[in-house]
């Protein structure tokens, strides 16, 4: 069973890594619910998450998650004293504060820029996580923390990002970031059109063959020359020759 949950969770993770650009150290919020359940059934957050997620990992909650387990007194004491040890997330209702479950929710709002997971027992948090695309859930079940299978609606997201109809959140920000860093963006006002540097001009590509021809027949005519006077050279060592014969 252990192996198999490990399977599971590995594909899981797979999915919001390579869909929703989940990356370590990974994010959990944690409410007072998944606290007491830790509790009840001996299992040590901080040691077995990280194993089970196969990542480093950052356990977090709200101001809201531990007024409200001060509220709830000596019952939820031994909760409150395990969600006191984890990062404290800075949330909206600092002067106001919510319910646990409305403090999370908020905290996972306009795509989870954050990329939480959120770590609950509460059954209604739960549906409206599910409700929201792209956000894991973690709950235990017989004595054990389990990372929940992406719900339709993050498939459905998935679905329509790979049919290029959506593009997601964190895609956005990452491409506009690396315009910026690149100097991609429009800037406004006119901006003067630089000219194009032009090949050079194919006139002068040209091979001068007037002067080539020239030089040719100067050669061919100096080789001439030197033909008719070596010429008349021989002739007239030859007729020396016949003189000196007869005499």
């Amino acid at each position: 069973m252990k192996i198999t949950r490990q399977k599971h969770a590995k594909k899981h993770m797979g999915f919001y890594k390579n869909n929703f650009g989940f990356r370590e150290p990974f994010q959990v919020l944690l409410d007072g619910t998944f606290c007491q359940a830790a509790l009840r059934n001996k299992i040590q957050i901080r040691d077995q998450l990280p194993g089970y997620l196969a990542g480093a990992t950052q356990l977090c909650t709200t101001r809201c998650v531990l007024k409200e387990l001060e509220s709830l007194g000596k019952a939820l004491y031994g909760a409150k004293i395990i969600a006191q040890r984890f990062q404290v997330q800075n949330c909206s209702h600092f002067k106001d504060p919510v319910s646990g479950s409305a403090c999370l929710l908020s905290m996972i709002d306009e795509g989870n820029p954050h990329h939480y997971f959120i770590a609950t027992q509460d059954q209604d948090l739960a549906k409206k996580v599910k409700k929201k695309a792209g956000i894991p859930l973690l709950f235990i079940i017989q004595n054990t923390m389990v990372l929940d299978k992406p719900s339709p609606k993050s498939l459905a997201f998935v679905e329509a990002i790979q049919a290029n109809q959506l593009v997601p959140v964190h895609q956005q920000q990452s491409i506009e970031h690396l315009k910026k860093e690149q100097g991609l963006v429009k800037e406004s006002g006119n901006r003067r059109k630089r000219k194009r540097a032009g090949g050079p001009n194919p006139l002068s590509c040209l091979k001068k063959k007037k002067k080539v021809q020239d030089g040719q027949q100067s050669s061919t005519a100096k080789k001439k020359r030197k033909r008719k006077r070596n010429r008349s050279k021989s002739e007239a060592q030859a007729v020396s020759v016949q003189l000196s014969v007869e005499a």
